[in-house]
């Protein structure tokens, strides 16, 4: 069985020191990201999710929409763990394997190899485990003799090659992905294509982030709109994907 709990959720991201003279004003109506706040000393925060809320049990398949910078990529990376929240609870049962950009978890001086081996490890694989599926992993990333070099070498779509062969190459109980497939070339995408659909077909719980709105109807059953780092609406896909297109569809015979 797998599960994952929400409950309040949110994620600050720290920025840094403003420059000289910056000014940040509060303004909820900005067109993009999350809400930022001038701590002072502390520096400047974005708050990248705002209480967020969900549930989400076995045969549940999430579509996550919302426009450039809503929090979408913030929120599977806290259900990837590779961020932990804030504040608010947040609980998870099941193995999560994570399709995420190009360069999560990578070790950039460590070589192809070490990469997948520690990926394996972080994901709960013990070391004869990650050997096993090696083999696979070679042979989908089609690497070859770079996988003995360090990441910092590689080009973009080299590291989506490798980072989608390890995500995939074990089957997961929540998988996670934010779509990058546009970022390889033609022939990558059209191999990784029927190879992510069985893996999304044998997770039994998965968080999908894609501009495809034909893919996350046949695929979804709930959406979960993000907008600003808050829950905008969350229920079943076509309901939730309807007003999403009706609200940007006004947004853009406004402007």
């Amino acid at each position: 069985m797998a599960r994952i709990s929400a409950k309040n959720v949110e994620l600050e991201l720290p920025v840094g020191q403003l420059p000289e003279h910056a000014v940040v004003r509060d303004n909820p109506r900005q067109a993009v990201g999350g809400r930022m706040y001038d701590r002072g000393r502390r520096g400047l925060y974005v708050k990248a999710l705002d209480g967020i809320t969900l549930d989400l049990e076995d045969g549940d398949r999430l579509a996550l929409v919302g426009h450039n910078g809503a929090g979408k990529s913030s929120l599977l990376r806290i259900l990837s763990q590779v961020y932990l929240p804030t504040s608010g609870q947040l609980v998870i049962e099941g193995k999560v394997s994570a399709v995420l950009t190009t360069s999560i978890g990578f070790k950039s001086e460590a070589t192809g190899y070490e990469n997948v081996m520690l990926a394996g490890l972080l994901r709960g694989l013990t070391k004869k485990q990650v050997l096993e599926v090696m083999p696979d992993i070679e042979a989908f990333s089609e690497l070859g003799d770079y996988l003995n070099l360090p990441i910092r070498t590689y080009s973009n779509g080299m590291k989506v090659r490798l980072g989608f062969a390890i995500a995939t190459a074990v089957r997961a109980e929540i998988l996670v992905i934010d779509e990058i497939l546009g970022a390889g070339d033609a022939a990558f995408r059209k191999k990784a294509r029927p190879r992510m659909m069985s893996v999304m077909e044998h997770a039994r719980i998965l968080a999908l982030a894609s501009h495809s709105k034909s893919m996350l109807r046949n695929v979804c059953n709930k959406a979960l709109w993000l907008d600003h780092g808050q829950v905008r609406a969350l229920g079943d896909v076509d309901e939730v994907l309807e007003a999403y297109t009706a609200h940007t569809e006004t947004d853009n015979s406004v402007s």
